[in-house]
């Protein structure tokens, strides 16, 4: 018996339940079993969630998780002082690099973003106080189906427009509602993902 869908889960041979989104590319189901949706507090991954949601921007996440080893080589492992200090010289070296999205707004956006981070470190301590204010204060039970999970959420919107106020750029509500999910602030596997 094959994988099978069932009740917008995949259950697989071994009797494994999971979302449906990864299907069943190795890729996207070890990022569901082993990052999506666990609680980060470091900053560095924070900001390059963050950025590398912004990439992502009209693509799918599978092409940003493939690409993502060179995303890491080519920003300094995302280190914030690093990246923004950045010049149009490394600019111009990012787009002509083909391991990556060369997209010159988003390119220059991961930049201010490092700046934005250092800014909001030296304010609150850190962008991991920054972001986790906005996480909502309970949790709600798991969603059932993928049709209870929201694009965006009053704590999205709100953290959206205080990234856009501190300076951060490609962060929209639903890019920040992402972020949220990705990095543990809500939890939307579904009531019968075995990773919830």
């Amino acid at each position: 018996m094959g994988d099978e869908a069932r009740d917008d889960v995949i259950v697989d041979e071994g009797g494994t339940a999971r979302c449906w989104w990864p299907g069943t590319h190795p890729d996207y189901v070890a990022y569901h079993d082993t990052e999506w949706g666990r609680t980060v507090h470091d900053d560095i991954r924070l900001f390059e969630k963050l950025c590398l949601e912004g990439f992502q921007s009209g693509l799918s996440w599978l092409t940003i998780l493939r690409k993502r080893p060179r995303f890491r080589e080519v920003f300094d492992g995302f280190e914030p002082a690093a990246v923004a200090g950045y010049d149009d010289e490394d600019v111009a070296r990012l787009l002509d690099d083909p391991g990556i999205i060369r997209h010159r707004g988003k390119v220059e956006a991961t930049i201010a973003n490092a700046r934005a981070t250092l800014a909001i470190q030296d304010s609150h301590g850190s962008l991991d106080t920054f972001v986790w204010a906005f996480a909502p204060d309970r949790r709600g039970p798991r969603p059932a189906r993928r049709d209870d999970i929201p694009a965006t959420t009053e704590e999205s919107t709100a953290l959206s427009k205080a990234l856009k106020r501190a300076g951060f750029r490609f962060v929209g509500p639903t890019t920040a509602y992402a972020f949220m999910q990705s990095m543990g602030m809500v939890n939307d596997h579904l009531a019968a993902c075995d990773f919830g």
